[in-house]
């Protein structure tokens, strides 16, 4: 046996080692591409796909049929609807994330010390079991103007009617030709001290009148006395027909709760309030003639809230209904990274005298902040895709004060713009506004990782 037989002999296992490793290492990259495969495949038809064409039906006009380049990213920033629904999505932005991270900061950090802990974190992360369809519906209900469907209005107007009294007559008006009507909504007569005066009212429904009120027929037969102005505020209806208009029946009932007047010179001299009988003295007048006045206070309409869903609360209003939804999702998340956080930093902060405002601001804040600036920055994503909320709590007439830009794209496609290119092009610009974000939480898990 030769020498040269000898070393390739040795050689030839030790190159045999290496192929084998090279053949398996692209034999296991086949078998994960396999595997991946699929799941690529998913991805290209509905991510992939979906964005190269809109980038590319965002370069033609509305029919797609002719190439306008640029024209419909011009057209877009001159559309007063779609620089609402920019201003709108920048306020969103703003307040919606920092809200929620503040909120699930705080409830996180109460969280600990309430005995059923527990029970509260499952209460308050409920409404993430919700459909944003759902929570929609249920929140246009609540915000109705009417106190009698929308509880938020409900909830105002027995605040607000606790403690101001409102008008028992809001439909009352003056008997034409016998009371004139001011611009301010007040009903005046004219009379002298020591006159009894009949002030008769229309449009009261005897269903209406307050459960005290009285026949008013015995009153209008009392005679003033000297220096004084007497008179009765009444209903000039008489149940069953046959009553003379403008004279006090027997069947007439008088308005109790209502503030006469005497003015003289423009200023009111004498007040007073009817009785159940709708009956009325103003004692301690000069001689001399005087306007009787029903101020407009007594058919002022009944308070009805507040316009939840009115121009320049809707969005506010939306806003309030997100962090219903996902307040329990920041406080479970944020509340998970306090309870990773060193135990032994909090204790010795409260050993070296620390309060506990001092330890939340200066430790536990700091300690958190990789874990609220994940929170944030998952909160600005969800946020810019905004869509069902708005859609669904915005009335007709009030969409475009409220619409934002994943509204705005659909209106402009779908919803009757039926501009396919300039919807493609704002789709562009929300994905154009969304992926810094994305980009940036993906480094911040990648570097929580390392």
């Amino acid at each position: 046996m030769t020498a040269t037989t000898v070393v390739k002999q040795q050689a030839g296992p030790r190159a045999a080692g290496p192929a084998r490793g090279r053949r398996g290492r692209r034999r296991a990259r086949l078998i994960a591409l396999l595997f991946v495969f699929p799941a690529l495949l998913l991805l290209g038809a509905l991510v992939v796909y979906p964005v190269l064409f809109s980038v590319g039906r965002s370069l033609f006009d509305a029919s797609g049929t002719r190439f306008v380049g640029a024209g419909n990213y011009t057209e877009m920033f001159r559309d007063p609807a779609t620089l609402k629904a920019i201003r709108n999505t920048a306020i969103w932005v703003v307040v919606a994330p920092a809200l929620l991270t503040g909120l699930g900061l705080i409830l996180a950090v109460l969280v600990e010390k309430v005995r059923w802990a527990t029970a509260f974190k499952l209460l308050l992360f409920m409404p993430m079991a919700v459909s944003f369809l759902a929570a929609g519906i249920i929140f246009r209900l609540a915000y109705d103007a009417d106190p009698n469907r929308g509880v938020l209005n409900a909830a105002v107007v027995s605040v607000h009617d606790a403690f101001r009294s409102t008008s028992a007559y809001p439909t009352a008006r003056g008997r034409a030709g016998l009371l004139t009507e001011d611009r301010d909504g007040s009903w005046r007569t004219t009379a002298r001290a020591g006159e009894s005066v009949t002030l008769p009212m229309v449009g009261v429904l005897p269903g209406d009148l307050p459960k005290n009120a009285a026949p008013a027929y015995p009153a209008a037969a009392k005679q003033a006395a000297p220096g004084e102005l007497r008179g009765v505020v009444y209903l000039d209806f008489t149940p069953g027909g046959g009553g003379r208009p403008g004279k006090v029946d027997p069947k007439e009932s008088g308005l109790p709760g209502m503030t006469v007047q005497a003015v003289r010179d423009g200023k009111a001299v004498a007040s007073a309030t009817t009785a159940a009988d709708g009956s009325f003295r103003l004692p301690g007048l000069a001689a001399g003639s005087y306007t009787v006045r029903l101020p407009e206070s007594n058919f002022a309409q009944p308070y009805q809230g507040v316009s939840w869903l009115g121009p320049a609360l809707v969005t506010p209003a939306i806003i309030g209904a997100y962090l219903w939804i996902w307040t329990g999702f920041a406080m479970v998340l944020i509340g998970a990274g306090l309870a990773a956080l060193p135990r032994d930093a909090l204790e010795a902060a409260r050993m070296d005298g620390a309060n506990e405002w001092q330890i939340f601001r200066r430790i536990t804040v700091p300690l958190l902040a990789p874990v609220l600036t994940v929170v944030f920055v998952t909160l600005v994503i969800n946020v810019m895709k905004v869509f069902d909320l708005v859609y669904i709590i915005a009335p007709g007439p009030v969409q475009e004060d409220a619409t934002v830009l994943a509204t705005q794209m659909w209106l402009v496609s779908f919803g009757g713009g039926d501009n396919q290119g300039l919807g493609s092009a704002l789709g562009v610009l929300l994905l154009l506004l969304v992926v810094p974000a994305m980009v940036f939480n993906v480094r911040r898990f990648r570097r929580s990782q390392r």
